[in-house]
């Protein structure tokens, strides 16, 4: 039998062009693109400009790439959840002042007993002093203002910005009367860095990650609904005030932890979370919380090799991802402004 050979070509451009769409389309084409791009980053940070030994330079920078992904995985997902809680996509979670907390907590304890002392003391004791610190805080906090009749996220928006000025206050003040040795090790102390992290802090960190996430992994189809506002889903059965407060708990522990750990990152979570929205291709929190944390890695890999490889260290990561991060902060606002 003949057959006609318009039917034996391959498809027309323009139909490979649609199947090419449609397959992109899909939330885990575009996740697996994205665990594809974390893998040639990790390579090329892990297995390029190798001064020396390479199994030395892999045990080294794998450290600093495991500690990426533990802070990638911390601000993503608690910046979605907050995102989530809160129907705002722009604050987050350092709007509480959990930054801010972090370096008044460093600055209280340089100022009453001397830089001298901040770097004789145990790392162990410090990460975990910081960590109980802020989740105390958090805690104290959310019980207070949805223990009561209160339960208003706006409140408690409202409260953490006014407490979020008190403790950079009280830092400023402090501050202005270290002594410039005592003020220079704090200053080094606040910069977030991921290069050589203590082996001890990254476990114990990651621990608490995987803790927080273990937590939000079962509520993924309550925060979909979620996302209908506070209304809308108690209508839907959920049960608000229990969600939130697991959830705000488990934001605060992972946020506590990443912070304690390397130190605070004031931008990272917005940029992560609302490119997040955009990648994904849905508003399902099954793909956009790995979706952040992907990207977090990505930025956070790609920070640190513009850092290394072009500017020769001549800076701080928290420096660069601060600076590309405040630019996208005044894309969002003006974005929505002109809405």
């Amino acid at each position: 039998m003949l057959t006609d050979p318009a039917t034996t070509t391959s498809a027309p451009p323009a139909t490979r062009r649609t199947r090419i769409a449609t397959r992109w389309a899909q939330p885990g084409v575009r996740l697996a693109a994205l665990g594809a791009a974390v893998l040639v980053l990790a390579a090329v940070y892990c297995c390029t400009d190798v001064p020396g030994s390479l199994a030395f330079a892999l045990e080294i920078r794998s450290l600093s790439v495991l500690a990426m992904l533990v802070v990638a995985a911390a601000v993503g997902v608690s910046t979605v959840v907050f995102h989530t809680i809160t129907q705002n996509r722009i604050l987050t979670p350092s709007i509480m002042g959990f930054d801010a907390f972090y370096v008044l907590v460093s600055t209280v304890i340089v100022f009453s007993s001397g830089s001298a002392s901040f770097l004789g003391f145990d790392q162990l004791t410090l990460w975990l002093v910081q960590v109980v610190v802020m989740v105390a805080f958090s805690v104290l906090l959310f019980t207070w203002l949805f223990g009561g009749r209160r339960r208003s996220i706006h409140l408690m928006l409202l409260v953490g910005i006014v407490l979020g000025t008190f403790f950079r206050s009280s830092t400023e003040w402090m501050q202005r009367m270290l002594d410039p040795l005592d003020f220079q090790v704090l200053s080094d102390a606040m910069f977030a860095s991921l290069t050589r992290p203590d082996e001890t802090l990254l476990l114990l960190t990651a621990v608490l990650v995987v803790l927080g996430c273990a937590a939000v992994v079962p509520l993924l189809r309550t925060l979909d609904v979620l996302t209908l506002g506070e209304p809308a889903a108690v209508g839907l059965g959920v049960d608000h005030r229990r969600v939130v407060m697991v959830l705000f708990a488990s934001v605060s522990v992972m946020v506590a932890a990443s912070t304690a750990l390397v130190g605070p990152i004031l931008f990272l979570g917005l940029v992560v979370a609302n490119l997040a929205y955009s990648y994904a291709g849905s508003f399902r929190h099954v793909w956009t919380l790995p979706t952040a944390v992907l990207i977090g890695v990505i930025c956070l890999l790609g920070g640190q090799l513009v850092l290394e490889r072009v500017l020769g260290f001549g800076g701080t990561l928290s420096t660069v991802i601060d600076f590309a991060g405040g630019l996208f902060f005044l894309y969002l606002v003006l974005r929505k402004g002109a809405r």
